[in-house]
């Protein structure tokens, strides 16, 4: 008599495949730093074309970007899930490696001055505080919170150039606010006015005044613009121009239904511009107008949340997107280094954790509840009707 045939294992939901996917990407990084180890461990690669800076901002840029993404998830309180263990794992590694930082003692202090790349990662920082004040900055004890609002304030002896890192300064300025610190309102309002000057129309904004078709306002200017808003609103803080953040919302309701017609029926999307080495980072503003609840009429949950899913198991399907250490790897879907631009680094390629931001919701949240449904392009592809599109002002 034959062995019966083994019961075949339950289908993993999309809320468990996210989970997953993003503490395996998120665990080498936090584990290492928690202990004071990432600069021992972390194996560091440059583009080819590496532009000569210190590549000790490779670290603060795996950190500060990684914990940008995780902010949202982290903030959920603990369960006896086997994702509630992932995230309360995560939650106390991300801690001792804040602390470990600034911490001009630990292995793992970070390079906060000397490059002008520091603005851009401690700004990611000071946004995984914003996303997530209470489990996050809360939790620091009072030496380490010191530390970092004088590593902060810090970087203003530095000037951004006017591009997207106008923000970064406006980023970290926005932060002090948010914890009744001294800031500098100058620096946030002289970034809220040149953004707003730099969009061209139909929910995309130039980097400075010269467009380039790339995805830098789904790397910074849609997300960061909104979430500096958001605060500036929550704080009661003067706003030089009152409609705007009912403008950058409306504005970035039409690029996250533009960003959900470029996922193919396969799951796959463009690759053109700087910084392809992001990944999935193209699509964070979809993914905070998920975690926010303010996907627009024109978009439902399922199709969203279906759409991403089908282009993460595309993208972190190729085996090859991790070393064997189980670091990401310079390239787009897969080990490409020769795409990296100059200034990319090991460190530089967890901004793709962003899209991990609607984890933030609950499981029951009916963005992980609601049945999957075809996107845009499956659906026109495959006969079935779709919805026109039409340009915004």
């Amino acid at each position: 008599m034959q062995a019966s045939a083994k019961s075949k294992q339950p289908e993993m939901s999309d809320r468990e495949y996210w989970a997953n996917s993003c503490y395996t990407m998120a665990k080498p990084v936090l584990q290492a730093m928690s202990k004071g180890e990432l600069h021992k461990t972390m194996p560091l690669e440059v583009s080819p074309i590496w532009d000569g800076r210190n590549k000790e901002v490779s670290y603060m840029e795996a950190f500060g970007r990684l914990m940008m993404g995780l902010a949202p998830w982290l903030s959920l309180p603990d369960d006896a899930t086997p994702e509630g263990t992932q995230r309360k794992q995560l939650r106390e590694w991300a801690l001792k490696s804040y602390a470990n930082a600034v911490d001009p003692q630990s292995a793992d202090y970070l390079l906060w001055d000397k490059e002008g790349q520091a603005l851009v990662d401690g700004a990611f920082i000071a946004s995984s505080f914003i996303r997530s004040p209470k489990q996050l900055w809360d939790p620091l004890d009072s030496i380490t919170k010191q530390r970092y609002i004088e590593r902060f304030k810090a970087f203003r002896n530095f000037n951004p150039p006017y591009t997207n890192w106008l923000l970064f300064s406006a980023t970290i300025e926005t932060f002090l606010l948010s914890v009744h610190e001294a800031y500098d309102p100058f620096r946030i309002d002289i970034a809220l006015k040149k953004i707003n000057e730099w969009y061209i129309g139909d929910g995309w904004y130039s980097d400075g005044p010269n467009f380039a078709f790339d995805y830098y306002s789904s790397y910074v200017i849609q997300p960061m613009t909104y979430e500096i808003l958001e605060v500036l609103q929550a704080h009661k803080a003067s706003i030089s121009n009152p409609r705007l953040s009912e403008l950058v919302k409306t504005r970035m309701q039409r690029f996250g239904e533009i960003l959900e017609r470029l996922i193919s029926p396969e799951g796959s999307f463009p690759a053109f511009g700087r910084s392809m080495t992001y990944r999935m980072a193209s699509f964070q503003p979809l993914a905070l107008l998920a975690w926010k609840g303010i996907l627009p009429e024109t978009l439902s949950e399922g199709q969203v949340r279906a759409g991403l899913t089908a282009t993460m198991k595309r993208m972190f399907g190729v085996e090859e997107n991790y070393n064997k250490e189980g670091f990401l790897q310079l390239g787009f879907a897969g080990d490409q280094p020769e795409i990296a631009d100059r200034y990319t680094d090991t460190g530089s390629l967890y901004m793709t954790s962003v899209i991990f931001l609607p984890l933030g919701l609950p499981a029951n949240h009916s963005f992980w509840t609601a049945p999957a449904q075809d996107w845009t392009a499956k659906k026109a592809w495959s006969g079935k009707p779709f919805p026109r599109d039409h340009a915004s002002k």
